[in-house]
């Protein structure tokens, strides 16, 4: 038997319970599939570790999941600090040091969840966002001076390298490849952003010319914002800067339903780190404690590990149990409309994942 070593990270708000899902959910398909089996190591890193220590996590945090064959990541964020403490010092010291510079976001609307579009279901959205995770809008280059004074001044400065935007797009090219629809499109704002925006543009030129199957287009990011919405099917495959795809694909997920359903890899494709693997959803103290959390998007994140980890046929199993209990509106959270708990959804995956034909 095969046993993958996980690093499990809740971090913040509802993070600790859709993780803690997560972590039953995957026991489960181990049992059921016999083959594979999951060590995981818990972290206890977060707001609330940052207010006993002055950091979100230890010194020397990522040495102690260096080994890791994934990270199975809950959420940062935390009402009593502020938002870029939490992310710089947790979700992107890990993303950044480990070299994870591929986010790839599936999207589909899955059975038995109706998208706020109307007339769309998962034939006419079935997307993959990929999104730069390493430099652009998030490289932290920047600074502010004069603080507090009329002369204050605060820059963030979009930092892209050509090797950076080459091997994010050429990912994203091999992605599209690989998708029945072999189908491209690479979003900038180079209308206005008149230097690294037309680089990508260029750089996209130049690596489409490796994939003569792939058809793409190119669209400014307003644009594409307005295609997602009045025309969906003619989308399959698309690639953005950091800043560019963090927005599109909360829009996605909301097209497709919920952002509770909705799943994230980070990948350092090479494997010379652990990937991780995140719902998209945020800590969301509005519903912390409350048993209410959709775990859907940690259960899909788990399928993109499983497939990283070259588990297809496990990953696929517990894709089809996910989607029998989506298409059960029992199994509906707040979120989707339903009453169902966090608790009813994971025993109903688990079941699921049990029974005949999954």
């Amino acid at each position: 038997m095969k046993t993958y070593a996980i690093a499990a990270i809740p971090g913040d708000g509802i993070g600790t319970e859709v993780v803690a899902a997560g972590v039953e959910v995957l026991n489960a398909l181990a049992r059921r599939d016999g083959g594979i089996g999951f060590k995981f190591d818990h972290f206890d890193w977060g707001g609330e570790y940052y207010k006993k220590h002055g950091r979100m996590m230890p010194d020397n945090g990522r040495d102690m999941i260096r080994k890791h064959d994934a990270i199975l990541f809950g959420s940062a964020g935390h009402p009593d600090i502020p938002d870029h403490i939490t992310l710089w010092g947790l979700r992107l010291a890990i993303c950044q040091p480990f070299d994870q510079y591929a986010n790839v976001r599936p999207t589909r609307v899955l059975p038995g969840i109706t998208s706020p579009l109307r007339n769309v279901s998962g034939k006419e959205l079935d997307w993959v966002i990929v999104r730069e995770n390493s430099e652009g809008e998030y490289a932290g280059v920047g600074g502010r001076v004069h603080q507090g004074s009329p002369l204050e001044a605060a820059t963030d400065v979009s930092m892209f390298t050509r090797v950076g935007v080459e091997r994010i797009i050429r990912f994203a090219f091999r992605l599209a490849q690989s998708r029945p629809r072999k189908l491209l499109t690479v979003v900038t704002k180079s209308n206005a952003q008149r230097h690294a925006m037309v680089m990508w543009d260029e750089i996209a030129v130049q690596v489409a010319a490796e994939f003569k199957d792939v058809t793409w287009d190119k669209m400014l990011v307003d644009a594409m914002t307005m295609r997602m919405v009045m025309r969906p099917e003619s989308i399959d495959t698309v690639v953005a800067t950091n800043l560019h795809a963090d927005i599109l694909s909360d829009l996605a997920a909301a097209l497709a339903g919920s952002l509770g359903i909705a799943p994230t890899a980070n990948l350092n494709p090479e494997r010379a780190f652990p990937s991780m693997f995140e719902p998209i959803h945020g800590s969301a103290f509005d519903i912390m404690g409350k048993g209410v959390a959709n775990p859907i998007g940690t259960f899909w994140s788990a399928v993109m590990m499983l497939e990283h980890l070259g588990e297809k046929g496990a990953g696929d199993r517990l894709m089809r149990a996910i989607e029998r209990v989506t298409a059960d509106k029992r199994f509906h959270t707040p979120d989707l409309g339903g009453k169902a708990r966090t608790a009813d959804v994971t025993a109903a995956v688990v079941d699921a994942i049990h029974g005949a034909n999954v």
